[in-house]
């Protein structure tokens, strides 16, 4: 690991991505962003009158939409992309405001016509579609439209609101700014005694370090920079929740969660359903703590020991090459098609590699309707950025079928089922790691990796989720998110969720500041359900072979075409039911048992 990292400049060609697919330079992209503007604003020409008189007049006005969708689309995919990888380049954070700017100006100018089409009455709508039947092309979006009806406000309110979400992003904005380009990492010495800074990228594999010092070390001195701003981020954050509750008011929701669920077509009873399924199998969530206590051989079991390999691994690295490899071969599964889709991304340079100084942290996958999908990646050389790259390649290739199978407007999956082929890539990654392995050692590795993808992906990300709903309650009923408030909250839900045998540092109080999920309204709770689908869909496509995966794909190309419950259960997962989770969590226990199993053999 190098102590230093690289600036944007000194980056490798080969290890970034291909923006040069978007545009070839800033002028060009100027020039169709200035275009933009013009056809947004061409936009108005569409009054109410003209745009309900006739279902050609309908149909114009969503062929010109769909001109404007895919060029903001590209726009902004250039510009936020630019913007990420070097967040203190004033010249890209430019770019990037400027085109928030535009889509804000887009979604004011077509939030009135939104409300026209949601006030049409049904008749009027289905002789439109009678006489123009091109219209058809647009049911999907049109309905989704018009299923909100009940939460639409007059064309003027809605113009209104629209206009206000400018300002509702300033939130994030600041919170991103704060912890990516102006926070001062702090410093630790490694395992050979040299001083490296922490960053957001390094801070999961330090705390992976076989050396306890550096391990409690680095945890105390990366949460030491959130508490000395932990007022900042309170109120950060209580700004954002009080934001999406005033959202949900306007548009006469009881509650932020209620809103956030129902705008992707969400039961509300799968939010609690989760939570409830948790909770009735904590005593799994405990059981690992306490073998992780055992197998490790301490005394008293840490925040900072939970992320700690308890299986130390042969192999020191895993080459950014060997990942590429093991991933394209796992996933040979899924078919011909699938593999030939992945290696264009891998060798096509869909993917940004490697961290650098001034880089967005984490990883993500962003989709381009008119290009090809971008995955940024912090890769650090261990068997989690590997997973990290199969989950992420999952994101990608959902939205590569999508946009191929769909119009602009359906290709755009609801957030909901957007974790699903991400997690099912990693699982059958998993699987194809876990076959491969006759050695017990490396086996007791994978699994205990298996074992951490429970606890980060279901348990954490529903505390994540526990933690949201509880926090925006609060403000609700009106309570105050006051640094103190935040942090005690947060505190108990870690003694809850990780049992009588991890001792709960004073520090991991103010986690919940390093989460960026907490500013993405009511998302992370879908990182737990698209977990659990995705273990029943991954082990469906492993054991019925050619009809699961038909299934599979024709999820993948679905978009938005049906809502999300409706492409789970027609893939064959229902996730009104707490069964899914149920199913997930007694997979859980049976690997512990493995676990155990294992370290007696030893």
């Amino acid at each position: 690991m190098a102590a230093e990292l690289l600036k944007r400049s000194q980056t490798a060609v080969a290890d970034t991505w291909a923006i040069e697919d978007l545009y070839d330079s800033v002028e060009l992209f100027l020039e169709d962003a200035c275009r933009l503007e013009q056809m947004v604003e061409e936009l108005k020409n569409f009054t109410k009158e003209y745009l309900t008189e006739r279902g050609a007049h309908l149909l114009e006005y969503f062929q010109k939409l769909e001109t404007v969708v895919t060029l903001l689309d590209r726009t902004l995919c250039y510009s936020e992309r630019n913007a990420d990888v070097d967040t203190g380049n004033d010249k890209y954070q430019a770019l990037s405001g400027k085109m928030m700017g535009i889509y804000h100006k887009f979604a004011t100018v077509t939030a009135p016509m939104d409300a026209w089409i949601v006030s049409l009455e049904e008749e009027k709508l289905q002789q439109f579609y009678r006489e123009t039947k091109e219209l058809c092309n647009y049911k999907v979006t049109i309905s989704d439209l018009r299923r909100l009806k009940e939460h639409t406000l007059p064309p003027e309110l809605e113009a209104l609101l629209a206009s206000s979400r400018e300002m509702g992003t300033a939130v994030e904005k600041a919170y991103s700014l704060l912890t990516d380009a102006d926070f001062e990492n702090p410093s630790v010495r490694d395992e050979k005694g040299e001083i490296v800074k922490v960053s957001s990228g390094r801070f999961v594999p330090m705390l992976e370090s076989g050396d306890k010092n550096v391990r409690r070390e680095t945890f105390q001195a990366y949460y030491a920079r959130y508490e000395q701003y932990k007022n900042t981020f309170a109120a950060l954050y209580e700004g954002k929740a009080k934001a999406n509750f005033f959202y949900a008011k306007a548009r006469n929701y009881p509650s932020s969660m209620e809103a956030a669920v129902d705008a992707n077509n969400v039961p509300k009873e799968v939010y609690y359903n989760l939570i409830e399924a948790v909770h009735e199998n904590m005593h799994y969530m405990h059981r690992y703590m306490s073998l992780r206590k055992k197998l490790m051989g301490l005394e008293e079991l840490h925040m900072y020991d939970v992320y700690v390999p308890i299986v130390a691994e042969e192999t020191a690295e895993i080459t950014y090459q060997q990942a590429q490899e093991e991933i394209g071969e796992a996933l040979m599964v899924l078919g011909e098609d699938y593999v030939r889709v992945l290696k264009e991304g891998f060798e096509n340079r869909w993917i940004d590699k490697y961290e650098n100084e001034g880089k967005r942290s984490g990883a993500y996958s962003a989709g381009c309707y008119s290009a090809h999908p971008y995955v940024l990646m912090n890769y650090q050389y261990n068997l989690d950025s590997e997973f990290t790259l199969a989950h992420e390649m999952g994101h990608a290739l959902h939205s590569y079928y999508s946009a191929k199978h769909n119009n602009v407007f359906d290709s755009e999956y609801k957030i909901f089922v957007a974790e699903v082929a991400s997690t099912c890539n990693e699982a059958l990654l998993m699987d194809y790691l876990l076959k491969r392995t006759k050695d017990k050692k490396r086996k007791a590795y994978l699994i205990n990796h298996f074992l951490q993808q429970f606890r980060t992906t279901l348990y954490r990300q529903t505390m994540f989720a526990e933690f949201e709903l509880l926090t925006h309650q609060m403000v609700e009923e009106g309570k105050a998110l006051t640094a103190e408030a935040l942090k005690n909250l947060y505190y108990e839900l870690n003694v809850q969720y990780y049992g009588p045998d991890v001792i709960a540092d004073d520090e991991i109080a103010v986690e919940w500041a390093r989460i960026p999920h907490f500013y993405y309204n009511f998302y992370v709770y879908q990182y737990a359900t698209s977990f659990a689908a995705s273990m029943a869909l991954s082990k469906k496509i492993l054991e019925e072979g050619e009809p699961a995966v038909a299934r599979y794909l024709k999820f993948l190309q679905g978009g938005c075409s049906k809502s999300p419950i409706e492409l789970l259960k027609d893939a064959g997962v229902d996730m009104t039911t707490k069964e899914p989770i149920r199913e997930a969590l007694k997979t859980f226990g049976e690997l512990i048992s493995e676990m155990e199993e294992l370290s007696c053999q030893r």
